[in-house]
């Protein structure tokens, strides 16, 4: 173990110091310089899907009819298939209620909440997803007409809890708790019965106003020849001035029932907003892509699902009772960086990475095709060196060897110049060669001249010539 861990640490020593020195086989240093750029683009690689890989946020959604989840899975597909940056992961907490706590108390990231329920202190709205009306509808007969004749009597209330809120501000508006009015809870199949055997006198309901809800409300009331009723809240004025969660409306007329028209007339109410809220902690982008995603889904999926026409613009003002998220007021009003807005820098400093790129790549290009045998290999070098051997001569043999050699460096020189070939002498170079080979003749002339013909070589050194 130990003799292989040895061998290792001497190759690798081996390896640092050829890299340090500069002497080693070419392939070795083509091997060096491949590994670095496969490192290098599997970096970049890793980079580029990390950087576009989708980012998926929880949406928390809940309803009695399941008409939240259904939508929001809808808008999930859309989503995924036209790749958008954000996916939805869709969570069903059964009602508006738990939805409200689940975001409030976990780390999801959005949910469909009712203004109304729950802590949104973190929430800031996205988009308005629909608009809940309360509606109290008596049934064919009732003598119901106003919110003063239901004194001493019963109101059945689809998911009290739910509307727990609404009762509230009703019996406060209305002071139904000294008028004895009672608020029953009923589930959704036990509402023909209770009107029809009068245990309870009107039903309250809070739904948005789409064809589908409406068809739901007029199955549960009795069929009969006489005409249901719709009671008017005349005071959602003063109830929405003093809570903000709610906003006065007036339904059309012939809302419930076209002919004969129920309500006869426009009738005074108010509505509660249910918000796609986000935490205020998600970022700009991903809210405004989620924002674009969703009206983009409200123009596509319209057809076959009109409730979502219901989706717009939420309120942007800065007094909203929920704020709006700057991700959404950015879509809405127009102000979305583009990619240059929000890359510009990265494209100035990536240039100038770039550069420095090239400069590396330069470099390790240059450091491939360097000729292995290092820099004496190089042609003034060589010829430089050469002055040494005509000093130290012995024999007209060994000036004929070096001639020899000065023609040699010259033929190579000039065939990869006629080549183009990489690492061909430059026009100064050329012509420092020129120089050194003038140079190289002058010496071995006068070595020649010094030593009294060839026959005759001393010992002695070529001195150059005293001025």
């Amino acid at each position: 173990m130990q003799k292989e861990q040895a061998a290792i640490g001497g190759a690798v020593m081996t390896v640092v110091m050829a890299i340090v020195t500069g002497r080693m086989p070419r392939w070795l240093r083509v091997a060096l310089v491949m590994a670095a750029l496969m490192l290098t683009s599997g970096v970049s690689l890793f980079a580029y899907r990390y950087a576009t890989q989708p980012t998926t946020l929880t949406v928390a959604v809940g309803s009695m009819d399941g008409d939240a989840a259904r939508l929001m899975s809808a808008i999930a597909s859309r989503m995924a298939s036209t790749n958008s940056p954000v996916r939805l992961k869709i969570i069903d907490k059964g009602t508006a209620l738990e939805a409200s706590k689940s975001f409030a108390a976990s780390d999801i990231d959005l949910a469909c909440v009712r203004g109304d329920i729950g802590d949104l202190s973190a929430a800031r709205t996205v988009v308005l997803v629909a608009n809940g009306v309360v509606l109290i509808v008596t049934p064919a007969g009732s003598t119901v007409t106003s919110m003063d004749d239901l004194k001493g009597k019963a109101v059945g209330v689809i998911g009290s809890e739910v509307n727990q809120r609404v009762i509230e501000v009703l019996t406060k508006e209305y002071d139904l708790d000294r008028a004895k009015v009672r608020f029953k809870d009923l589930a959704l199949a036990d509402v023909p019965q209770a009107l029809k055997s009068r245990k309870v006198s009107a039903l309250l309901v809070v739904m948005p106003l789409s064809e589908r809800h409406l068809a739901i409300l007029r199955s549960l009331l009795p069929n009969t020849k006489q005409k249901p009723g719709l009671v008017a809240i005349d005071s959602a004025g003063a109830i929405a001035a003093i809570s903000k969660a709610y906003e006065s409306y007036e339904v059309p007329k012939g809302t419930l029932r076209g002919l004969p028209p129920i309500p006869d007339d426009d009738l005074t109410t108010f509505r509660v907003p249910f918000y796609l809220v986000a935490k205020k902690t998600i970022s700009d982008d991903l809210v405004g892509a989620v924002t674009k995603a969703m009206m983009e889904a409200r123009r596509d999926l319209i057809g076959e699902l009109p409730l979502l026409a219901q989706i717009g613009k939420p309120d942007t003002d800065k007094d909203a009772y929920i704020p709006v998220h700057p991700g959404a007021a950015a879509y809405f009003d127009g102000d979305q960086k583009t990619f240059f807005d929000k890359y510009g820098d990265q494209f100035f400093y990536g240039s100038m990475l770039l550069g420095s790129l090239m400069s590396l790549f330069a470099a390790a290009w240059k450091y491939i095709i360097r000729d292995a045998s290092g820099p004496d290999r190089h042609a003034l070098t060589r010829l430089y060196a050469l002055s040494a051997q005509v000093n130290n001569a012995q024999s007209e043999a060994e000036l004929a060897q070096v001639e020899q050699s000065i023609d040699d460096i010259l033929k190579a020189e000039l065939d990869r110049y006629a080549t183009g070939a990489t690492g061909a002498a430059e026009p100064a170079e050329a012509a420092a060669l020129g120089l050194a080979t003038h140079r190289l003749e002058h010496l071995i002339s006068q070595r020649r001249m010094t030593s009294d013909g060839p026959a005759r070589f001393g010992t002695s050194s070529i001195v150059p010539e005293q001025r």
